[in-house]
């Protein structure tokens, strides 16, 4: 008898035959197993022991997206390559033994933090500034160009203090400067690149208003190399005004309106109709202005945008050999042209595919796109007989996007389960049917004796549906409704259609941590940061915590819509990250992920480490530790004043509970001859409701301190942690001469103290 037809036919079925569709029996090869009823033949897939990283590696994508920064070792772990191409062996980073020591407790010599973590790697960043730089030496040095390349980081693109810091440090010997678009941006930016180099840009973008451009004057007062940039015609009355008034000699740049602009994604940003910038008529305006003015030589800076992600280099030629052309146009009437601003558009290769054809990948390297854009203005200058511009561009995702780490943890994972049903089960479900539901479960099992397939999942269906109209009419009770829901997961699976994707439950905010993909799509690598010595067995989707639809990522790079995952350990979680916990990354979020996410559902942030390569054990140093915010930080946020909030459930406890236990304890004065023994057990009532009051005045006090996020242990019995200092492992500067010195043992030397 075939094997569907044996589950389906209750008729047939032997004594004592039970009805197992609880997901024990073998998925099927072919449907010569079904009709002949013989076992499937052993799949491969099960074999375990031929994987290795090596094919988790190319399962994953991670030698495309991840070079030369992340590569999975041979303990089936991500590692972190924190120089590219130029980190030694022993340099490498194992992320997994990161975020164990961050997330272990305090009495084992870890950190005590909580997932969800951003791990930061300064040393990726500084890499990545620096082969920029150097893409841009080598083209301008080997095509003659005469003028140098110094680049600006756009601070919207991570406006976080290190990472603002790192860059100007980093940058700082190759006068690496800051692009502002707001006042606030304009004023962590001045204070910045005090520290940095005299000759680096400031480049004031954005909408301005008389503060903004007072304050970007006042900033050349104090000897910082800015840039007002026009986006609007506007604009320029005002800095003409506002300088005259401050004594201030201004530098002006204008953002011009392209014809060129992509298809992409991030096209609509750029050409005639973008969203800032002068057309060549309102430049033509501006230079007549400034002229009148006597201030012609103000203007020094061209800047334009195609957009983000430019796909080829020969869109992004296209593009600049404009803009030179405009450029050669102002420097014939009279301006005192010094920078081109190419802006942003460096691509990042999110998939590993080098494909133009994507929104998520580009087709060039680094070397080749400093070389279109060398190539492309030194023919249009040396046509046009003009001096070599210096060559600023506003790359921030290129620049930013490897050294930020989200890490995760999935929390549970849905497994399909369907009950078991004995042969009398069946029968009284099929009698509950009525003459139409019993008619499809007949045709149903007629089909399955015959091997028609498509037919029984016709008919399942139609009996599924049958059923479901007969539950909404009350006529078929919630044990029959499961019944057939799990005769149709069989038949489904049996038959090879049922869908084996299951929903991995993942202790993360989308909304809070992953913005880009919920609101424009945007995909980043998202991988198991362990146990990829091992295959992968099952496909997922990942779902977080918030409570809405769209609070999941079920699209992945390479257009899958699922991610090969591995069983959780144990029962969904408990213990460090390879004891029983399934921990994730996502990478390459380094960009605007931070600055755009916001406290839906009241999560907020997650915890930040810096972690920079050190010769030590460990080949890392946590230099820098901040918990996330807490559930009293985020509450403030939206106005809500938690020390009140406490107070109110504090008063409400004392009433609460001092009515309860005076309800329940005590006795009536006749009920006993001792009055002095009653009088202790009245004391006794009195300090144990004074105790259990404090308990629970404390387990409230620390769910107001404690994060937002899943914790494995209980949350009234977690230790408070200062979310305002931060927590470090010693000073940046030095943390090498502190492991050199270190006499004491390896738990001792990570001992972390408040900042």
């Amino acid at each position: 008898m075939p094997a569907l037809a044996c589950c389906v036919d209750a008729a047939v079925a032997p004594p004592g035959y039970a009805l197992a569709w609880d997901g024990s029996l073998p998925a099927p090869a072919s449907p010569v197993s079904l009709i002949s009823g013989a076992p499937p033949p052993p799949s491969a897939a099960v074999d375990c022991s031929h994987w290795s990283p090596s094919h988790s590696s190319s399962l994953y994508k991670v030698d495309g997206w991840g070079a030369p920064y992340f590569a999975v070792n041979q303990s089936g772990n991500i590692s972190v390559r924190p120089h590219g191409r130029a980190t030694l062996p022993h340099q490498e980073i194992d992320l997994l033994k990161i975020v164990k020591k961050v997330s272990d407790p305090k009495s084992i010599g870890g950190l005590g933090l909580q997932l969800p973590l951003v791990v930061r790697l300064p040393d990726v960043l500084k890499n990545r500034l620096e082969s920029l730089q150097s893409a841009f030496e080598f083209a301008t040095q080997s095509q003659g160009y005469d003028a140098h390349y110094q680049g600006v980081y756009p601070v919207k693109c991570n406006q976080d203090r290190f990472v603002v810091e790192d860059v100007v440090r980093f940058g700082s010997p190759f006068r690496f400067g800051l692009e502002a678009g707001s006042k606030p941006e304009l004023l962590l930016a001045m204070s910045c690149l005090c520290k940095g180099s005299p000759e680096a840009l400031l480049v004031c973008n954005g909408f301005k208003d008389a503060e903004y451009i007072s304050l970007a004057l006042l900033s050349r007062k104090l000897a910082l190399n800015t840039v007002i940039v026009l986006e609007q015609e506007e604009e320029l009355d005002l800095v003409i005004d506002i300088s005259k008034k401050l004594c201030v000699r201004p530098v002006i740049g204008v953002r011009a309106k392209l014809r060129t602009k992509h298809s992409g994604h991030f096209g609509s940003t750029s050409g005639e109709k973008g969203k800032f910038g002068l057309n060549t008529f309102q430049i033509l305006r501006v230079v007549k202005k400034l002229e009148e003015a006597g201030m012609l030589d103000c203007f020094q800076l061209l800047h334009f945008h195609i957009g983000s992600q430019i796909p080829t280099t020969a869109l992004l030629a296209d593009g600049v050999s404009e803009a030179a052309q405009i450029y050669c146009e102002l420097v014939r009437l009279g301006a005192n042209m010094q920078v081109i601003d190419i802006g942003g558009g460096l691509g990042i290769d999110y998939d590993g595919s080098k494909s133009a054809d994507s929104d998520i990948s580009v087709a060039y390297s680094l070397e080749e796109y400093a070389s279109a854009v060398v190539q492309s203005i030194r023919y249009v200058c040396d046509r046009r007989n003009v001096k070599h511009p210096v060559l600023c561009s506003e790359s921030g995702r290129a620049i930013v996007s490897h050294h930020s780490i989200l890490i995760f943890e999935a929390v549970s994972a849905s497994v399909p389960a369907a009950p078991a049903m004995s042969p009398l089960g069946l029968q009284y479900f099929v009698e509950a049917l009525t003459e139409d539901a019993r008619a499809d479960y007949a045709n149903l099992t007629a089909a399955a004796m015959r091997g028609e397939f498509e037919t029984c999942l016709f008919y399942a269906e139609q009996l599924k549906q049958r059923c479901v109209e007969q539950f909404k009419d009350g006529s078929l009770g919630i044990e029959q409704l499961a019944a057939v829901d799990g005769l149709c997961d069989l038949v489904a699976k049996e038959i090879g259609s049922s869908d084996p994707v299951r929903t991995y439950h993942v202790n993360l905010s989308v909304f809070t941590s992953i913005p880009d993909f919920w609101g424009i799509g945007q995909l980043f690598p998202i991988v198991p940061i362990h146990r990829l010595d091992e295959r992968p067995g099952v496909r997922g989707v990942l779902s977080d915590l918030t409570c809405d639809s769209d609070g999941k990522i079920d699209k992945f790079i390479g257009g899958d819509s699922s991610l090969p995952l591995h069983e959780l350990e144990g029962k969904g979680g408990g213990g460090v990250c390879g004891g029983g916990r399934y921990c994730l990354g996502m990478f390459l979020g380094g960009a605007y992920e931070e600055a755009l996410g916001g406290v839906h559902n009241l999560f907020g942030g997650p915890s930040v480490v810096r972690v920079s390569q050190s010769d030590g054990p460990h080949s890392f140093a946590v230099t820098r530790a901040t918990p996330g915010p807490s559930c009293g930080d985020v509450l403030r946020v939206m106005q809500h004043e938690p020390e009140l909030m406490f107070e109110t459930l504090k008063h409400r406890a004392e009433e609460h509970c001092c009515g309860q236990d005076h309800g329940s304890g005590g006795s009536s004065g006749g009920e006993t001859d001792d009055d002095d023994h009653g009088m202790v057990a009245t004391n006794n009532h009195n300090n144990n409701n004074i105790n259990n009051n404090s308990a629970l005045a404390r387990c409230l006090a620390q769910s107001f301190h404690n994060m937002p996020y899943l914790a494995a242990t209980s949350s009234c019995s977690l230790t408070a942690i200062n979310n305002g200092g931060g927590f470090y492992y010693c000073n940046e500067d030095d943390y090498n001469a502190v492991v050199e010195s270190a006499t004491t043992g390896e738990d001792e030397q990570w001992s972390y103290c408040c900042a």
